[in-house]
């Protein structure tokens, strides 16, 4: 008998999962810790229907708010979607297939705005195109009008202005991906195009368009989480939405099983949107050869064509970053004096910290779902991870309400049995601490260091898990001494993903940061709500300066790819 005769495999059930483990324990254990605010919201939402209380307010809601929310949400998601197609996709076919001047710029420059909050541009560019503002101040001057009665200027403040700047801020994922499935599509498909008499245009509706469309659907729905998720922006600009709606239920009205139900509805919608997107993936499957191709030939533009192309690259970066950016730094060094205080100290040590430990938190969860989905690639495993990975495509606003109400009941049902056994009252032990407030970071941002770590383990070939294994070394040694320190490039990134994120995160942070504990992010908005646009210039500008970190480490990646 030979030895692979005795050699057998795990056995897995009927189900396919295989043995159980410390490692697949742990994972799955991991996950249901992440998706307890999801459940707690569906659960929250169904389970009090024969309540006529409740019923009574849900009524309510459904008759006077409701529609507008809905109405302006489809709005939003109809109109950035369109914006971040039109922008996303016509620049990453422009720097991918043709050459003009200033296009190996463009092709890490488009990926800037990204680093700019939307929530940014909406105070920036109120303060810039306002009645008082530089720019109608400069119309009336020149033209000699008197009053806004002698002119017509569109207001920022709307919904149409909240769609132009979602999709300033939002086209890059949809740039990012588009551009990656140009490069990959087989020359010789495009080749055939062009033999066969299509000019650049027919070529790029008819060939390059189709094959792409899975990745440009993928980037569509990441934009559109976005959209779904934003509170800043829309509250500021007086766009009654879901997050503003949870909101103002939760908070202003003191109704949680409201608010819940309002996110419900809005998980929904996300729901939703998830499925058309992998649908569309689904029904769009292109296999073609890339291997070993000769660099295609770029279209070559000169003149007016030069020019109009150069517009289309430059027009988003300048309007999504560079002008807002000018402006913020315009009115930092104007209020310098005054704002860099103790309590920007403060702000920006506690938008550090809590950064900061997430970042490391979800590092380390990251790497033991990555692992463990390595070790026991089971049904039960990939199905944990995957669940792990679903908080990203959920609103903050839905996961404060979905921490809020578990953690709440925890604090009540510890305190009750405190006072039973020791006469005690323990008070809030969880709910409004950094310690809940972490945990909506993880859950929202735990999707990008999992597949962040998930890419770098890829790369590393199973033949070292064995020679690792075969030196007598335990899994969780293999992974510290071997894995980790081949990951390091990867753990870097998702820390550095996660960190700016969480600066960046406004709603979560506002309905559960603890009582007096403010970071840049909610200072910005608070100010902002009280048109102190100048006090909050430089915390802003602090947001945007972090903000710069992923997409410089992104384009760098892009750039040492092509070397």
């Amino acid at each position: 008998m030979t030895l692979a005769k005795f050699k057998q495999r795990p056995q897995r059930s009927r189900l396919g999962f295989l043995p159980v483990s410390g490692w697949s324990i742990g994972v799955i254990g991991i996950a249901l810790l992440i998706a307890t605010p999801l459940i707690a919201v569906v659960a929250g939402a169904f389970g009090n229907l024969g309540d006529d209380t409740a019923s009574d307010i849900w009524n309510h809601l459904a008759t006077t708010v409701l529609p507008s929310y809905i109405a302006n949400s489809l709005g939003l998601m109809v109109g950035v979607g369109i914006g971040v197609l039109v922008l996303g996709v016509s620049t990453a076919w422009l720097v991918t297939m043709c050459a003009f001047p200033g296009w190996q710029l463009f092709e890490w420059a488009s990926l800037l705005p990204l680093a700019a909050p939307a929530y940014l541009l909406a105070y920036t560019y109120t303060d810039f195109l306002e009645y008082f503002g530089p720019v109608q101040t400069t119309l009336r001057t020149v033209f000699g009008w008197q009053s806004a009665t002698d002119y017509w200027f569109p207001d920022v403040r709307s919904l149409g202005g909240a769609i132009v700047l979602f999709s300033l801020v939002l086209y890059p994922y949809v740039y990012m991906l588009a551009r990656v499935a140009f490069q990959e599509q087989s020359l010789c498909t495009l080749e055939a195009s062009r033999s066969l008499g299509c000019t650049p245009w027919r070529s790029f509706f008819t060939v390059a368009l189709p094959l792409a469309r899975p990745a440009i659907a993928a980037g569509t729905a990441l934009a559109l989480m976005e959209t779904l998720n934003d509170f800043g922006t829309v509250e500021y600009f007086s766009v009654p939405t879901f997050t503003t709606g949870i909101y103002r239920t939760w908070l202003g009205m003191g109704e949680r099983l409201a608010a819940t139900q309002l996110a419900s509805v809005l998980l929904l919608f996300i729901a939703v949107l998830i499925a058309l997107e992998r649908f569309s993936r689904r029904q769009a499957r292109y296999y073609q050869a890339v291997g070993n191709q000769p660099c295609f030939s770029r279209f070559h533009l000169t003149g007016l064509r030069a020019i109009a192309a150069m517009l289309t690259c430059a027009l988003p970066i300048a309007l999504g970053l560079l002008l807002p950016g000018l402006i913020l730094l315009w009115m930092a060094l104007a209020n310098l004096d005054k704002s860099l205080n103790r309590e920007f100290v403060d702000l920006a040590s506690h938008s550090l910290m809590l950064s900061g430990v997430t970042a490391a938190i979800g590092i380390l969860l990251a790497l033991v779902l990555s692992y463990g989905a390595r070790l026991h690639p089971g049904r039960s495993v990939r199905l944990s991870v995957q669940v792990a990975s679903l908080g990203y495509a959920v609103p903050g606003a839905v996961i404060a309400v979905g921490i809020m109400m578990p953690v709440g009941r925890l604090d009540n049902a510890i305190d009750t049995l405190a006072e039973q056994v020791f006469n005690v009252s323990t008070g809030l032990l969880l709910s409004g601490t950094i310690t809940a407030l972490v945990f909506a970071y993880l859950v929202r941002f735990l999707a990008i260091a999992i597949s962040t770590v998930q890419a770098g383990l890829t790369k590393i070939r199973p033949t070292l898990d064995d020679a690792s294994r075969s030196l007598g070394n335990s899994p969780t040694r293999t992974l510290t001494q071997v894995h980790a320190p081949l990951l390091s490039g990867s753990l870097l990134t998702a820390a550095v993903l996660i960190f700016v994120d969480v600066m960046k995160e406004l709603p979560a942070t506002l309905v559960i940061r603890p009582f007096n504990f403010d970071t840049l992010a909610v200072r910005v908005f608070q100010y902002a709500s009280d048109e102190r646009l100048v006090d909050a210039a430089v915390p802003a500008l602090a947001i945007l300066i972090v903000g710069m970190l992923p997409v410089i480490l992104i384009s760098y990646q892009i750039r040492a790819a092509k070397l």
